[in-house]
């Protein structure tokens, strides 16, 4: 059974973009830090391509179990915000519509592939077969000497407008803007 690529070729990574492809940062918020027992409460994207933003996705998705305290105190995601929404199977056909064969862009990618992943094998339904590019990997390449590598610490010393942190729909956007920054202050390493 096919999975999902990670690409880490970084120096090629600015030739993926000048050549047409279209990306599709994404991020999730989940109940928890294992796929195994936790469960996605939301999934954000932002379709992209070289002109820009095509499209932007974000569902809420009702994990079927209480939202520990502490994850609603980060996310600010409570039960009563899910207790109508949607199961993860009657969200993700849609999310893997939208995010179709793009390459997906995610900080620490690991984490959100493998919840999703997890979804679809709980929904019976075959694993992410698209490459993937981790912009925590990226930003580490592009950034060797900076002290940390949180998506919140590089948007704050990058200035990239944090809107909600820790909301996936604003997370995947701030993702996809510090991988274009990447890509940026990296253009004199890339291959041309």
């Amino acid at each position: 059974m096919k999975h999902a690529v990670f690409f880490k070729d970084f120096r090629r990574t600015a030739r993926l973009l000048r050549a047409g492809c279209v990306f599709t940062a994404i991020d999730t918020e989940t109940t928890g830090l294992r796929p195994e027992s936790g469960s996605i409460i939301q999934i954000g994207a932002v379709r992209f391509d070289s002109t820009g933003v095509l499209a932007s996705y974000e569902a809420l998705i009702n994990p079927g179990c209480p939202v520990p305290p502490l994850v609603s105190e980060i996310t600010h995601i409570t039960d009563d915000m899910l207790c109508d929404k949607p199961h993860a199977a009657d969200v993700l056909p849609g999310f893997l519509e939208f995010i179709g064969d793009s390459i997906l862009i995610a900080h620490n990618a690991g984490f959100d592939i493998s919840f999703i992943d997890a979804e679809l094998a709980r929904c019976a339904r075959n694993p992410l077969t698209n490459k993937v590019i981790d912009t925590l990997a990226l930003s580490r390449w592009a950034y060797p000497v900076t002290p940390k590598h949180t998506l919140q610490y590089l948007a704050a010393a990058l200035r990239i407008q944090i809107k909600n942190a820790h909301r996936a729909d604003d997370d995947a956007r701030v993702c996809m803007e510090l991988f274009l920054r990447c890509l940026k202050d990296t253009a004199s390493v890339q291959k041309p």
